[in-house]
């Protein structure tokens, strides 16, 4: 148990420290952020099981056998078993790891509510400011009154692709196709989840702890994915001059934008090589191991152990 403990421990340090550092280094995403994306969520989940499977090995050794081969389920004769010391720090391992899965609930939660109530006032507002022809605009559009560029979407049911009238004053048909297909792609794909999921892990542990690497270069890869699908529709030249024309245009908290601060990383992405099989089965390979050998090797002497103690062979 002590060795299924310490093997959780040591695996969810790797995949919290290390693994993230170098990861959000590597250059191959940019080629692959299908597959990256992937990986992220694969070393994400595992990171939070591990370190879960490493408290509650912890605390599993509270079920020490008693006289009849059971396990003990009173206080006084675990303590008897273990002596005070070890026995309470047993216990404070166990709410600790209770007190850890409680605050990623309730960051779950949090980040949930807080970014839907801000989408559903910014929906309001646009539906309220929309310039736009309905009878010549899709039911989706919404259009601003103002000269900058501005194109961003409000995931959720009542989704929306917010443009503004200096877009259409600034960018071509084919340009405006590409911030369309864009704009819905991060729709259809529900990327908005999974930033969500990652900005809940970020908030939920201590700053001294939790990293932003993690949380970034997922942002990045979301763009990156939604730029392939309006690469499809409109090509990369339309695609890199209506991310220039937007790279200033800002967008409400709980938005996906067009353009931002990683702008020149993607345009320069469009020119560059294009996608790798290669790369992809490695990613997919890796995230797969990631997931399922550690609960392999780790897990399955944990709960065979249990399961020889409740039994009392």
């Amino acid at each position: 148990m002590n060795t299924t403990a310490v093997a959780f421990a040591v695996l969810a340090l790797a995949l919290a420290g290390p693994a993230p550092a170098l990861l959000a280094r590597a250059r191959w995403p940019f080629r692959a952020p299908r597959a990256a994306m992937v990986l992220w969520q694969a070393i994400a989940l595992a990171a939070v099981l591990s370190a879960f499977g490493s408290g509650l090995a912890i605390a599993s050794q509270l079920l020490v056998p008693g006289p009849d081969g059971r396990p003990t389920t009173s206080p006084t004769k675990e303590i008897d078993a273990l002596g005070f010391t070890l026995w309470l720090t047993y216990v404070v391992v166990f709410l600790i790891t209770l007190f850890i899965g409680a605050r990623l609930m309730v960051s779950v939660l949090r980040v949930g509510v807080r970014t839907r109530r801000r989408r559903a006032r910014h929906r309001r507002l646009v539906d309220l400011l929309d310039r736009s022809d309905r009878s010549k605009t899709a039911a989706d559009i919404r259009v601003l009154d103002a000269a900058e560029p501005i194109a961003y979407c409000l995931p959720g049911i009542r989704r929306r692709v917010v443009l503004s009238e200096g877009t259409f004053a600034s960018l071509s048909d084919s340009e405006i196709a590409a911030v369309l297909s864009h704009e819905r792609s991060h729709l259809r794909a529900r990327h908005d989840l999974v930033l969500e999921a990652f900005t809940a892990v970020n908030e939920a542990f201590p700053r001294f702890v939790r990293s932003g690497s993690a949380l970034g270069s997922v942002t990045l890869l979301v763009e990156l994915l939604a730029d392939d699908s309006a690469v499809k529709v409109a090509g990369r030249r339309p695609l890199a001059r209506a991310l220039v024309a937007c790279a200033q245009s800002a967008a409400p908290s709980g938005a996906l934008a067009a353009g931002g601060a990683t702008t020149l990383i993607r345009v320069q992405r469009l020119s560059g090589p294009g996608a790798d099989l290669r790369i992809d089965i490695a990613a997919y390979v890796a995230a797969a191991t990631i997931l399922v050998v550690p609960t392999i090797a780790v897990a399955v002497p944990w709960l065979v152990e249990l399961n020889r103690l409740f039994h009392g062979l």
